[in-house]
């Protein structure tokens, strides 16, 4: 497989894709309030007070529909960075906690830094797996499931939707990318912990569609309706 060095430079390209695949690198942004994710995942007066804060922009009441919905955001965000490497550089990010940060902001999704950049010498499949499955989405589950009590598969579930929005993306956005995407993806919905959290069809000339086994919970909030991918639909096709 032919790959390209994963670069500051490669970064910057791949946030122009959208504000899901967005991250800092370097020097410390001029904007304050960043902090390492091993803050999220290991401090719950931290998760609790960005809960509560998205909870105020929701206009909801329910903890548990909050958490989901920040938990849902933030998958989309590892995915959509990390799927973006692969298919521009066939190389994967270190997305370790303790090395990348985040930051709240006023509004969408959760900002990234990522101050130095390294590649992980491994193949796509196995990087991907460990430094977003790993490394982040099980504990960052644990943490959510703790201060709110969101049900496992249902955060699981968010995993496996957050990857499938993001390849998605990707796929509409820069759809002659030099290495594939959707092998990858298909690899990471077979295996555990995301293999059973829902259905998907292959569509030889585009993305996956997939319908999910469980709800993220966001249709409680005030004005919204479901995902195209939820459990709750009654339509038969996937979305």
């Amino acid at each position: 497989m032919v790959t390209a060095a994963l670069t500051p430079d490669t970064l910057a390209r791949i946030s122009t894709i959208g504000p899901y695949f967005t991250v800092a690198t370097g020097p410390r942004p001029e904007a304050e309030g960043f902090r390492p994710m091993t803050d999220l995942y290991e401090d719950p007066d931290t998760l609790e007070e960005c809960v509560g804060a998205v909870s105020g922009r929701l206009g909801t009441d329910q903890p548990r529909v909050a958490a989901s919905t920040l938990h849902l955001g933030t998958a989309s965000r590892l995915w959509s960075v990390s799927l973006a490497c692969a298919a521009f550089t066939g190389r994967i990010p270190d997305l370790g906690p303790g090395r990348l940060w985040w930051r709240l902001p006023a509004s969408g999704p959760l900002d990234l830094w990522l101050p130095d950049p390294r590649e992980l010498e491994q193949n796509p499949y196995p990087a991907l797996h460990h430094t977003v499955i790993v490394e982040n989405l099980t504990p960052w589950a644990d943490a959510v499931r703790r201060v709110s009590g969101v049900s496992p598969h249902t955060l699981y579930g968010n995993a496996a939707s957050a990857l499938i929005g993001a390849h998605r993306v990707l796929l509409a956005r820069r759809p002659d990318t030099p290495l594939p995407v959707v092998p990858l993806v298909r690899a990471l919905l077979d295996r555990p912990p995301l293999a059973g959290t829902g259905t998907y069809r292959a569509d030889p000339a585009g993305p996956l569609t997939f319908r999910r086994r469980n709800c993220c919970l966001y249709y409680r909030v005030p004005g919204a309706g479901t995902c195209g991918d939820c459990v709750l639909n009654t339509k038969e096709k996937t979305t």
